[in-house]
């Protein structure tokens, strides 16, 4: 099973990496943070320190269209905020 997804890279992300040694993830829902701390661990190669975890449902959306009205739902996530320990560090743009 695939726990870590995706990185989240963004002006945010980017900032609290920089300053704080966080880095966030989407994670699949069913991950609990012992999984997800030992899948950075093995990916990366750092120490973590902490994981939080965050839960998103799935948004309605509708719009408007000539044949009427299309609902549909957006896809729930599971993202983790990981703080590594001093000294470590992930580097997204390596193997660009």
């Amino acid at each position: 099973m695939n726990i870590l997804l995706k990185p989240i890279v963004t002006e945010k992300m980017t900032k609290q990496g920089d300053t704080h040694n966080r880095y966030g993830f989407v994670v699949a829902r069913n991950a609990n943070k012992l999984q997800i701390k030992k899948a950075v661990e093995e990916l990366y190669g750092v120490t973590v320190a902490e994981v939080n975890t965050m839960r998103y449902g799935g948004k309605v959306k509708t719009r408007n269209t000539k044949s009427g009205l299309l609902v549909g739902k957006t896809v729930s996530v599971k993202k983790a905020v990981i703080t590594l320990a001093e000294g470590s560090k992930i580097d997204f743009y390596s193997n660009i």
